[in-house]
């Protein structure tokens, strides 16, 4: 499941490299927020040439967090035994996918980690990482969450799990998702695995996620706690 948008400078690429792994019945979903920049037509030129790969195109409600709920309930709804999610930028590398569908074996759910032992993100600029590092030390005492890298939105899913989240009852319409996502699993008792990944910055097209996001998520951070205290989540 890949949320885009303003990726027609790597959908292509990404969609054809993926494809190239060869994993058996694999699909591929990209979910974009209508961008201006013609993503969605070229997902749509593409699937006259592979019949596994599918465009949700969503027109209104749009956000990174929303996008990830909808891409969620589509791939249930298509009848997927695994979610795999992922950047559609190339920071996220196709190359880890199988390692972390193998590690799916022993786990519900599976991070693909710059954190582990063998992984990195060093590409980036030191304050990033940095920034990178102090979220991720932030969330994981906040929530008590046992992972590594937190922040990953590298990640697979057995159905079962995304099936027990009550994903209309998910709240974040933005990058957070990621950690709503990954706090309701470690709630619900789910067994969370990480892989080593190699994280680099993207080549081409710009990113979308700025220090605006950074801070609502930090503040997002505390309301999940709140919620939780409360027992309404």
């Amino acid at each position: 499941m890949l949320p885009t948008y303003n990726e027609a400078v790597n959908i292509s690429s990404l969609i054809g490299t993926l494809l190239a792994l060869r994993i058996p019945s694999l699909h591929i979903l990209v979910v974009d927020d209508n961008s201006p920049d013609g993503t969605a037509a070229i997902v749509t030129s593409l699937m006259k040439k592979h019949r596994n790969v599918h465009l949700l195109l969503r027109r209104s409600d749009k956000g990174r967090g929303a996008a990830g709920i909808a891409g969620y309930k589509k791939a249930l709804e298509m009848g997927a035994d695994v979610i795999c999610e992922m950047d559609a930028d190339f920071s996220h590398d196709p190359r880890f996918l199988p390692s972390l569908l193998e590690k799916l074996h022993f786990a519900d759910v599976v991070l693909g980690s710059r954190a582990v032992r063998g992984g990195s993100d060093t590409d980036r600029p030191f304050f990033r990482r940095l920034l990178t590092k102090f979220a991720n030390l932030y969330i994981t005492l906040l929530l008590g969450l046992r992972v590594q890298d937190c922040n990953s939105g590298y990640r697979c899913f057995r159905r079962r799990v995304l099936e027990s989240l009550n994903l209309t009852s998910l709240t974040s319409k933005g990058p957070a998702i990621v950690h709503e996502v990954l706090y309701r699993v470690h709630l619900n008792g789910f067994t969370i695995g990480e892989v080593p990944i190699t994280f680099v910055e993207r080549r081409k097209g710009a990113s979308k996620l700025g220090f605006s996001h950074l801070y609502q998520g930090y503040f997002f951070i505390i309301k999940l706690k709140i919620l939780h205290l409360l027992r309404k989540i």
